[in-house]
């Protein structure tokens, strides 16, 4: 595909910069939106708010007598009864900050999104094409959206939190969002690029954006089973490689996979993988950002992979860093700036990506 794709005519081009721009906060506002998300999640504050209303629910309880009922609400759920049981009102308005947050940043996105894009479609500003990809974002959003109260509705009943699976699936649809639309910026203003006539190279950077998501995903999985918990040790797992509930065939049944909380074994077992994973993807991305760094001859590709390089260095370390921390409870910053670090480590990912799939001269 060519650099000069463009995704403007001609008139349309004056617009660029403030299109850019535009665009730049919206994918800021979702990076920001993930990482509170990991804080929600980490303090066990989703099941806070268990109505869902898109309108009234823009305004948090403003006296006494609305807390009261936001509080008796909460201590319906299983959550309440089974884990939080005597919380005082100042501990549910913590978790409730958070979770409000996390709503009320979403429906900001929402007047970012629409007021501008109304102003540049009156000013003719929006291509065809560009016009096509703020549709399929809006409506990726919007899948985000339901499915994050579909995600809260599972910890509502029975379970005292929210399903990870549901919650792994969810961050999932987010990151979705947040790469398609850190793609088009790159269309809309697409660093200078060289030609790269080696398919290894193309074939390997596909491989670890595929790699990236999936880490990020097994992370999601961590967090929601507070994994992390059961073997806060390394490089050992609690003195062993890997652990040994994991070759007892006994242990591989359906029941562990979906009643994940009533064991150690999928703790275990996602562990494991997001701990080999990542072994697996720091050395393909060592050998890949040496292997492109010889070839590289623009300022924006070395800038990429410096970024990268980084990046993969500063989650490693954070990586080991929440791990090892997990002594009783999860270490609610380091989690989340490993989370924040593995969006930042996929961004750079698809920059570098971005360059070097290119097959002609800007």
């Amino acid at each position: 595909m060519s650099n000069n794709h463009s995704i403007f005519t001609s008139p349309q081009a004056k617009f660029q910069s403030a299109l850019k721009l535009w665009l730049l906060i919206g994918m800021v506002m979702i990076f920001v939106q993930i990482v509170v998300g990991g804080i929600t999640r980490l303090t066990g504050s989703g099941l806070s708010i268990t109505k869902w209303e898109i309108v009234l629910g823009a305004l948090p309880p403003i006296n006494a007598e609305q807390w009261e009922t936001a509080f008796d609400l909460y201590k319906a759920t299983p959550q309440y009864q089974k884990i939080n049981q005597g919380m005082s009102m100042g501990e549910f308005k913590f978790i409730y900050f958070w979770e409000y947050i996390h709503r009320l940043w979403a429906r900001s996105m929402g007047f970012v999104f629409l007021f501008p894009f109304l102003f540049f479609w009156r000013k003719g500003a929006i291509s065809p094409l560009l016009m096509r990809r703020l549709g399929i974002t809006v409506l990726l959003a919007a899948v985000v959206a339901a499915f994050g109260w579909i995600m809260v509705a599972s910890g509502l009943v029975n379970r005292p939190w929210v399903n990870a699976y549901k919650l792994t699936l969810h961050l999932s649809l987010a990151l979705l969002v947040y790469c398609y639309l850190w793609w088009t910026i790159l269309l809309v203003s697409p660093p200078k690029v060289q030609v790269f006539h080696t398919p290894l190279l193309k074939m390997w950077g596909k491989r670890l954006i595929a790699l990236t998501a999936i880490q990020i995903a097994l992370g999601g999985m961590m967090s929601g089973m507070k994994a992390g918990l059961f073997y806060p040790t390394w490089p050992d797992m609690n003195g062993e490689i890997v652990p040994g509930l994991l070759f007892q065939i006994s242990q591989w049944n359906a029941d562990n996979f979906i009643h994940y909380d009533s064991g150690p074994f999928m703790s275990a077992l996602v562990q494991t993988l997001h701990r080999g994973v990542a072994y697996i993807l720091t050395i393909i991305m060592l050998w890949f950002i040496e292997k492109t760094w010889r070839l590289a001859e623009t300022a924006a590709l070395r800038i990429g992979l410096g970024l990268l390089l980084a990046a993969l260095l500063a989650q490693v370390l954070l990586g080991i860093l929440t791990v090892i921390n997990c002594v009783g409870s999860i270490p609610v910053a380091l989690g989340v700036l490993h989370q924040a670090g593995g969006v930042l480590l996929l961004t750079a990912v698809l920059y570098v990506y971005f360059q070097v799939r290119q097959v002609k001269n800007a």
